[in-house]
């Protein structure tokens, strides 16, 4: 099996909540590489001085967080899955105290990662009503289902990770003929471009990444999605709150396939997104961090209707409790 090293330049202040991410979206074999750690060891042990490199002492205090994955379609999934966790985490590193945050592949260039999509992503049916795929395999018969045309580029979204399908499944049961949705963590567009083709009224995404935004619009125009029924938006839905009003509110679905800690940031605020009979379905959440998950919406005034699990992995649908149905009617 061929693999891919991936290298996390941070800081010391950044390895415990960079792992710890990582960890929670099932990244759990790590290695550390800290530069003062050999520091402290050649100041114990100067008897090895001539053996290490005399350059390594001049460095500053160099950081990196190792991870291998697969090379194959999961693999390359939860790589974007990381970039995403990643970027989230730099987005709350106001005082830049987590270092740079930038990712390094070691066997798979930069430029090359769209490409390896096609050798690895091919047409596959998700729940009942859904084929995903890719916009460069040829066109075939949907069996029934309806067809979502994809092309993920660079961005999470392409309905092979377990989390996905979970969320994908869980808007089968819950979207009606005009629907609204809501789509935080948006990626490649895929869960409200899906929305959208199993008969929702409009949706509206939101992404953290700059580069969804594109490729979300691309991934709606290329399934007939009218831009009037889909709007994206770029930017940090916890902190930006002029892009909470943007948003704004009466979403019948908020779905969130993101990451725990991120599920737990926002839970306090799904509230003003959704009407009141409205359904969140969250998802992304590695399976020791469901009770915690579960409790976060609890607490923010949520009752959980279902679970969805799939191997390691977790999704959750909550609607507003009646009280506070009563409360705001």
């Amino acid at each position: 099996m061929e693999w891919i090293k991936a290298s996390v330049s941070t800081a010391s202040k950044g390895i415990e909540p960079l792992t710890g991410r990582l960890y929670g979206i099932g990244i759990t074999g790590v290695e550390i590489e800290d530069t003062e750690d050999y520091k402290r060891f050649l100041e114990q042990h100067k008897q090895y001085w001539d053996y290490i490199d005399e350059g390594l002492l001049d460095k500053k205090n160099d950081v990196r967080v190792i991870f291998y994955v697969s090379k194959n379609a999961f693999g390359l999934e939860t790589l974007v899955l990381a970039r995403e966790t990643i970027a989230a985490l730099k987005e709350l590193d106001t005082n830049g105290e987590f270092g740079s945050l930038e990712i390094s592949l070691e066997s798979i260039n930069e430029e090359d990662w769209a490409e390896n999509w096609k050798k690895y992503f091919k047409t596959m049916p998700v729940g009942e009503k859904i084929l995903i795929r890719p916009e460069w395999e040829q066109a075939a018969d949907g069996g029934g289902r309806t067809v979502f045309v994809v092309n993920p580029g660079m961005t999470f979204g392409t309905g092979t990770h377990e989390s996905t399908r979970m969320c994908i499944c869980a808007l089968e049961t819950y979207i009606k003929e005009g629907t609204r949705v809501l789509d935080l963590g948006c990626g490649s567009g895929i869960l409200s471009v899906i929305s959208l083709l199993l008969g929702a009224k409009s949706a509206v995404a939101v992404d953290i990444d700059p580069n969804c935004e594109k490729v979300a619009y691309e991934n709606a125009l290329r399934n007939g999605i009218k831009k009037d029924d889909y709007t994206v938006y770029s930017g940090n839905i916890i902190t930006d709150d002029e892009l909470k009003s943007k948003i704004g509110g009466g979403f019948d679905i908020v779905v969130a396939n993101i990451v725990a800690d991120v599920i737990i940031a926002i839970a306090p605020d799904i509230k003003q997104y959704l009407k009141n009979d409205g359904v969140f379905i969250c998802s992304g959440i590695i399976d020791f961090r469901e009770a915690q998950t579960a409790k976060a919406l609890l607490d923010s005034g949520l009752e959980i209707i279902n679970i969805r699990r799939e191997g390691e992995w977790s999704a959750i649908a909550a609607k507003l409790c009646q009280e506070l149905k009563s409360s705001s009617s």
